[in-house]
């Protein structure tokens, strides 16, 4: 399997680089997948889809404003990193640039000092292990200083930093935001669950190598980034009685789509867990969980797209953005839906 199988052809104007205003405005193609065929709809008119004792499973993470711009130190020269992952003692790992003048023992500052930096190391890829200090609360410097990290190939600068956030964000954690969630508002969710939709809750913090590109021609050669994640008692006991009632798992976003396939076991139940998942999920992947699926229009030859072809079928995936394309569909983070059942 190649991972040039999973391109097709976009034209740059349909990448959307601002949020609709309103959240449950965007387009919405609903694909069967055991079929092929495509409706066009909007994203409001989801629960016409969706049945009582069906469940939506949400990624409750919250983007944090990750990309800090500073300086080194005492050179003054321009930094920017990017906070990926946090250990302990306010070690985070980063990506960092200009990288080649960020070796160990580089000291840094941000905010006129408010928050300082010391690089300790350089990890896989290239990333680099900062041990930061500051007076006063982490989480605070980092809402006042930090900008939200939008994904390269949005341009626009974001007005509203809510925008990149779902309306159910809650933990801290992620460095993208889980963009099926976006469309979301909280009026529908309250009308999904007063026509009988249950909705789960589950957690795994995204981490930007969901934007990295697949560099093997081979796709059985990635090696896919690992991401935490969370699944409470009370989410996984919802699922498991969902499919013993038959009802659907319908899972919002490729996120909360890997945390469920991780977590599963092979008759499908879902235990309480938390750990790291490194899943890679592309075509001839069997779904445990999964019986629908909420997303976005992904990249070309991404992970993301590999994954929505494991579950709809490649050709009917690539058949499906094609239409998608003709018919002047929005794409990526800020853009149009796709609701697969």
């Amino acid at each position: 399997m190649k991972t040039s199988d999973f391109y097709y052809d976009l034209p740059e104007e349909l990448i959307a680089q601002d949020p609709l205003e309103d959240r449950s405005a965007s387009r919405m193609m609903v694909l069967n997948r055991s079929t092929g065929e495509t409706e066009d709809m909007h994203f409001h008119q989801l629960l016409q889809y969706l049945h009582s004792g069906d469940t939506l499973v949400i990624n409750d993470t919250k983007v944090i404003p990750a990309r800090l711009f500073g300086k080194r130190e005492p050179t003054g020269g321009a930094v920017e990193i990017l906070l990926l992952k946090r250990h302990a003692d306010d070690i985070w790992e980063t990506l960092v640039r200009p990288g080649k003048k960020c070796r160990p023992g580089t000291d840094l500052s941000f905010g006129e000092g408010l928050l300082r930096g010391k690089v300790l190391d350089t990890v896989e890829d290239g990333n680099r292990l900062i041990q930061f200090s500051y007076s006063g609360i982490f989480e605070e410097i980092l809402d006042r200083l930090g900008e939200m990290p939008l994904p390269p190939y949005i341009t626009h600068k974001l007005q509203d930093k809510n925008r990149y956030q779902t309306v159910y964000a809650k933990h801290d954690g992620s460095a993208a935001a889980p963009t099926a969630g976006l469309h979301f508002t909280k009026e529908l969710l309250q009308e999904a669950e007063a026509t009988g939709i249950r909705i789960a809750r589950v957690t795994l913090h995204v981490g930007l190598g969901t934007f990295r590109p697949v560099k093997v021609e081979d796709v059985t050669q990635h090696h896919m980034h690992s991401e935490y994640y969370e699944i409470s008692s009370e989410a996984a006991e919802l699922i498991n009685e969902t499919h013993e009632r038959g009802g659907r798992v319908i899972a919002v976003g490729t996120t909360s789509c890997r945390t469920l396939e991780s977590a599963a076991s092979e008759d499908g139940t879902i235990q309480p867990c938390s750990g790291w998942t490194d899943i890679f999920i592309y075509p001839g992947y069997r779904f445990k969980v999964v019986e629908g699926l909420i997303t976005n229009f992904h990249l070309p030859e991404s992970t993301l797209i590999m994954l929505v072809s494991a579950f709809a079928g490649k050709e009917h995936v690539l058949d499906a953005y094609r239409r998608a394309v003709e018919e002047r569909y929005r794409f990526f983070s800020f853009g149009d839906a796709m609701l697969i059942l």
